[in-house]
């Protein structure tokens, strides 16, 4: 049983996002008012906390939502090891994993700082099957 940690929002592509007290998925969508709800396969991203808080330790000052990740979680283990069709469920909603990493096709802000950024290889996309509320403190789990 793992715990999201921070929920975060943008509604524009491409920036950073911004850490919020709740948010609403909605099926087939995504999260209300994010940027990156639509119907498409990467509706909602998700970022192990472990790997942030590895990615501190080696002197990165990062904000939640600064790797453009919806749900920051921890206690799942190792996201990306998970296989594509892998069910969460995180409170009343339920998420399906359509993808693991991204093509980081031009390098942020945080790559140029640090030299890296673990998003293009540790973040997780999924979309959203059964839609419900979440906030920090939420439980989520394998289905």
């Amino acid at each position: 049983m793992g715990t999201v940690v921070a929920v975060c929002t943008s509604n524009v592509k491409g920036i950073q996002k911004t850490e919020v007290a709740q948010a609403h998925l909605v099926a087939d969508h995504g999260i209300d008012g994010d940027a990156h709800a639509g119907t498409w396969h990467r509706q909602v991203s998700l970022l192990a906390n472990e790997r942030i808080q590895e990615f501190k330790e080696r002197g990165a000052e990062v904000a939640q939502g600064a790797f453009g990740e919806n749900l920051i979680v921890e206690g799942l283990g190792d996201l990306k090891s998970y296989p594509i069709g892998t069910r969460f469920i995180c409170g009343d909603a339920v998420l399906e994993l359509t993808q693991v990493g991204k093509e980081c096709h031009a390098h942020c802000a945080i790559y140029h700082a640090m030299g890296d950024c673990i998003m293009p290889r540790e973040g997780v996309f999924c979309r959203v099957i059964e839609g419900g509320s979440v906030t920090p403190g939420t439980p989520i789990s394998l289905a």
